[in-house]
């Protein structure tokens, strides 16, 4: 076997820098799956994602040592974790070695000639994108999709789609079947501050809700509708934009332009959910929606789910029947246990809206039943306290509040005094349990809202409970 013959036997090697993120994990997955040898690198490797990624034969490393530029990958795939001044990147850079981002490599390489459905939007992206891979794969569409949840009717958050003989809808170009994919409006990298979905192409965008986050790269509302606006401009005029029709900032991202077929949820003119559960499109009702998840928000997710899926040849009924046997995501009202008659539930809320619409879902389903709300304000635009004041009218609905203030940049008492004696703020993790525990009796709902791990309150305060 000649050197040439050998090189071109040999997988490609991607070495992606930040692995053990939801999203670029997923991105490892994926590639492992595709072929690829895939090594990867991060400031923190530990389960589960290390677990996860090990398990799929990738090689993780922890720390940005300069002996992995001795592996002497095809291409280093850049996570938006990693910034100027890390001294593996630093080193790429000043070797001219060759580097791309993320979401710019998975388009390339993985959803080039993909049916891609795409999701955004600032709630209820994690959510619908799993609604609607599980619609595609109920109806035998065996879709590939990459999300930053567990979606528990797969147990894995990304993966490759697979032929089957109902996928010939998939085949408008390249054959390459459906790709469900959760649109984040983040930046992409370090060298491209444009988000991150203006990669992906999709015949079928989802625009959910739009309101202000991420105030650590974005200055206001108008410069997120901007984003959204370079997503609108990347659809096909063949494709199709379901679109949120009580939001007025996604009107105003479709005024700018617009040149593909929109379908409207959530409005009279288009996909609504009346009495009953009542599924409608356009006034003519489609059937009825059977399930048992909590909140109007969830409705609405599916309704986007439904008319996505039925844009990829999915009939509404088809929808309706997988959406009952939809399992929902880890950490989205998650039952984490029950001790002496109290349930601790895990959430992902972390911005208000999503936490006022987390705590009246719950409301409507416990009745009067004591809801205890335990807030960790850890995302980026809650650590700079962009939002503090919407906390208190966010959590009117809940009976007691506690707030771990560790780490916070502003006073987390203050802005929860509306509350009165409902807010308990702590700066001590073990002070926080101590004081749930302290007033917890046989009935309450423990509503745990987290956009991160909190320490382990989960189990720490199951254990303090028993």
């Amino acid at each position: 076997m000649t050197k040439l013959e050998l090189n071109m036997s040999q997988p490609k090697h991607i070495h992606i820098l930040g692995i053990c993120g939801t999203f670029m994990g997923g991105i490892a997955a994926i590639a492992k799956q595709s072929g690829y040898r895939v090594t990867g690198c991060d400031a923190n490797v530990y389960p589960p994602m290390s677990t996860q990624l090990e398990a799929q034969g990738i090689e993780l490393i922890e720390g940005w040592g300069m002996a992995q530029l001795e592996l002497k990958p095809d291409v280093f795939v850049i996570g938006n974790v990693v910034s100027r001044g890390n001294p593996l990147m630093e080193e790429i850079l000043n070797r001219n070695l060759p580097y791309v981002s993320g979401p710019q490599w998975l388009a390339e390489n993985i959803l080039r000639d993909k049916w891609v459905l795409g999701v955004a939007g600032t709630h209820g992206k994690t959510t619908t994108s799993s609604m609607l891979a599980w619609i595609l794969e109920h109806a035998g569409l065996n879709p590939g999709f990459l999300i930053g949840g567990v979606p528990q009717n797969f147990g894995i958050s990304a993966r490759l789609p697979s032929p089957s003989p109902a996928s010939g809808r998939g085949s408008y170009h390249g054959g390459g079947g459906f790709f469900v994919i959760e649109a984040d409006e983040y930046d992409t990298a370090f060298f491209d501050k444009r988000s991150k979905f203006v990669h992906y192409h999709p015949r079928t965008a989802v625009l959910n809700n739009l309101e202000f986050d991420h105030a650590d790269i974005f200055p206001d509302l108008a410069a997120i509708e901007t984003q959204f606006h370079h997503l609108v401009r990347t659809v096909p005029g063949n494709g199709l934009v379901v679109c949120n029709g009580r939001e007025e900032s996604l009107a105003r991202v479709l005024q700018r332009g617009c040149w593909t077929p929109v379908e409207k949820f959530g409005s009279d003119d288009g996909w609504k959910i009346g009495a009953n559960e009542q599924v409608s499109f356009n006034g003519q009702v489609q059937g009825t929606l059977q399930w048992d998840l909590l909140g109007e928000h969830n409705r609405l997710n599916a309704l986007a789910a439904l008319a996505a899926a039925r844009h990829a040849g999915v009939s509404v009924a088809q929808g309706l029947a997988a959406l009952a046997a939809f399992k929902n995501v880890k950490r989205r009202m998650e039952v984490r246990g029950m001790v002496n008659g109290i349930t601790v539930y895990d959430d992902f809320a972390h911005h208000p809206t999503a936490i006022a619409t987390t705590v009246a879902g719950l409301r409507r389903k416990v009745g009067n039943a004591r809801i205890l709300a335990v807030l960790e304000p850890r995302s980026n635009t809650m650590k700079l306290g962009v939002m503090k004041d919407a906390l208190p009218s966010s959590l009117k609905d809940a009976d007691l509040t506690f707030c771990y203030a560790g780490n916070l940049g502003w006073d987390a008492r203050g802005a929860l005094a509306p509350l009165g004696n409902k807010a308990v703020v702590k700066d001590d993790l073990n002070e926080l349990i101590e004081a749930i525990a302290a007033v917890a009796k046989s009935g309450d709902q423990i509503l745990v809202m987290s956009n991160g791990g909190f320490g382990g309150i989960h189990e720490k305060l199951l254990k303090r409970l028993a």
